[in-house]
């Protein structure tokens, strides 16, 4: 019972420790990569915005917002690359780089104060759709790395279950073990005693025969044994008397 219980003990600890070790580096590194896909989508939205204003002519304000939004999503663009941890995670950023090129290809020449400016067409023809596409590929970034937390967590439920599945086995068989053990106890020692005690008392009080008869052929066999010579040869002693 004693070894029972003791590996049950070391496998819910390790069990324990592995969840609670590896879960906080997994969670973390899904959600930098989470996160770095988020901010490059806003600032996706932010070039966006930007174009519209240099389709009306605002060159400083639409420039300076490129130059801004294009920094931040390089920078976690990078962020994410070399945070790779996952199947398909590389590919993924692979996708949103190229895409993001052909986009950035569209904005970078000027746009005041040439054919462009003003044109939607050309936008919507040329412009925006890049534009989704560079998004659509940050989006099943986003996704790939919340179904990978998903199973994450999910395997660890599961990890968690498979933790305390031996202490409650090993509680049960504690529990089982010593309803048997007590029930035993009682009907190899307790209950002869008792019967022992009771014939010893009738004996002294009433000089009833002393007649307790023990299964077992263990010490309290003797004891019953003894005493029933004992009784006897004081019944004995008196009858002489």
């Amino acid at each position: 019972m004693a070894l029972m219980l003791f590996i049950a003990g070391i496998w819910s600890i390790y069990e324990l420790n592995f969840i609670g070790s590896s879960l906080p580096e997994i969670l973390d590194d899904n959600y930098q990569s989470i996160h770095a896909a988020k901010v490059m989508e806003e600032a996706l939205e932010r070039e966006d915005s930007a174009i519209l204003l240099l389709l009306l002519g605002k060159w400083q304000e639409g420039r300076n917002i490129l130059t801004s939004a294009d920094s931040l999503f390089n920078q976690k663009l990078e962020l994410a690359e070399n945070n790779i941890t996952i199947p398909g995670e590389q590919a993924h950023l692979e996708t949103i780089r190229s895409k993001y090129i052909l986009y950035k290809n569209l904005w970078e020449r000027p746009i005041v104060d040439t054919n462009k400016e003003g044109n939607l067409d050309w936008y919507f023809q040329e412009v925006h759709k890049a534009f989704l596409a560079v998004k659509v590929s940050v989006n099943e970034l986003i996704t790939l790395n919340q179904k990978i937390m998903y199973q994450t967590a999910t395997d660890l439920e599961k990890r968690s279950k498979r933790a305390i599945m031996p202490g409650i086995v090993a509680i049960i068989s504690a529990l089982v073990f010593t309803f048997i053990f007590s029930y035993f106890v009682n009907y190899y020692i307790v209950s002869p005693i008792i019967r022992i005690t009771d014939g010893i008392n009738k004996f002294k009080e009433k000089r009833t025969p002393f007649t307790v008869k023990v299964e077992t052929r263990d010490e309290i066999y003797y004891l019953a044994e003894a005493i029933d010579h004992l009784c006897s040869e004081l019944d004995s002693q008196e009858t002489q008397k």
